[in-house]
């Protein structure tokens, strides 16, 4: 019997999706996988060379009437910058929760960008001062623009400042985001970030490009870039002083140079890292904010995952991305482009 699926270019997932939508399904996504609703191993890597890497992404999501079942394949080629490509290529395959069989195609370049940046925001809403402001940004890429889309939906910025080692680069992402938002471009990186209430590194520097001494005390960080064990992009004072979450204590703990190089050497032990950012959502909104650290207990309910503790205290969230979030992100896609008659069908 032939297998009917829907195949979506990037085109077609940009016109099904926007921001606002993926940091809703981000936070819900986030929250099942913390909560148990997600079935998902420590993504697979190969290492091709020294600078590509392939890596292979599954997840199921539990529900009785919302199920997704998928897995995204995706390459980071540094090379391919020089050849006119994106560094970061990926597809997700989407499947039949009941039967296994192809649902959907996707590009997921697009998908990967913009819910890398919807995380971030939901991280930003949970534990960023709510008077936050002023943004940093080192990086001039895709993931950059994506994430002043997104932060731009969660705080009413009033100052935008931007860096990246190209001048032509971030010159050039002045001028692109310029007639949106109020944005200057720094000669130097700690210019940037000091003074900023939120910060983000999205750079694909193994070493790294902020000194704690630049941050601010009550500044939230935001780190997607260094995504391998051997890789940092946060000055290691900087991870040990702050108040650090991630996406996955798993994957954290395997993946991220910032957090397992500081582990080895002695700076910190893996209960440095707080909680997962999905434990801090219930329902959209942050859990409720205890003074005592760690996690408190109200009579016999589950455990509180405390965010924020002070408007003086550095936060930090370590964002390596998670099958669940490519899954979800597809799902909905799928569902809005089938209801609008849009992609190609095709039989295998």
């Amino acid at each position: 019997m032939p297998i009917r699926f829907r195949l979506l270019t990037e085109d077609d997932v940009k016109a099904v999706l926007t921001m606002d939508d993926l940091i809703a399904t981000m936070t819900s996504a986030l929250q099942r996988f913390s909560t148990g609703g997600v079935v998902q191993p420590v993504r697979s890597v190969v290492t091709v060379n020294e600078h590509a890497f392939f890596g292979v992404m599954p997840a199921y999501v539990r529900g009785a009437s919302d199920a997704s079942l998928g897995a995204k394949l995706v390459t980071v080629f540094e090379s391919n910058a020089a050849r006119g490509l994106p560094t970061h290529l990926a597809s997700i395959a989407l499947l039949d929760p009941d039967t296994g069989a192809l649902r959907a195609l996707l590009d997921g370049r697009f998908i990967t960008e913009a819910r890398t940046a919807a995380v971030s925001a939901v991280s930003s809403r949970l534990l960023a001062r709510k008077a936050a402001a002023s943004l940093a940004i080192i990086g001039s890429g895709v993931q950059a623009r994506s994430h002043l889309d997104a932060l731009s939906r969660v705080h009413a910025l009033r100052q935008v400042t931007v860096w990246s080692p190209n001048k032509l680069h971030r010159d050039q992402f002045v001028k692109d985001v310029g007639k949106d938002v109020a944005i200057t471009a720094a000669d130097h990186p700690g210019e940037a970030v000091v003074g900023a209430d939120v910060i983000v590194l999205a750079t694909s520097s193994p070493a790294p490009v902020v000194e704690n001494g630049w941050v601010k005390a009550g500044a939230h960080v935001m780190s997607v870039g260094a995504c391998r064990p051997t890789q940092r992009e946060m000055d290691p004072a900087l991870v040990a002083r702050a108040r650090l979450f991630v996406d996955s204590r798993a994957a954290a703990l395997m993946e991220s140079g910032d957090i397992v190089l500081g582990i080895q050497e002695g700076r910190f032990s893996a209960e440095h890292i707080v909680a997962e950012i999905g434990e801090l959502v219930d329902g959209g909104t942050a859990q409720a904010v205890r003074s005592n650290g760690g996690t408190a207990r109200t009579g016999d309910t589950a455990p509180v995952v405390v965010g924020r503790r002070g408007d003086s205290e550095v936060t930090v969230f370590k964002s390596l991305g998670l099958a669940v979030e490519d899954v979800t992100a597809a799902q909905l896609a799928y569902q809005r482009a089938n209801e609008r008659g849009i992609g190609t069908e095709m039989t295998l």
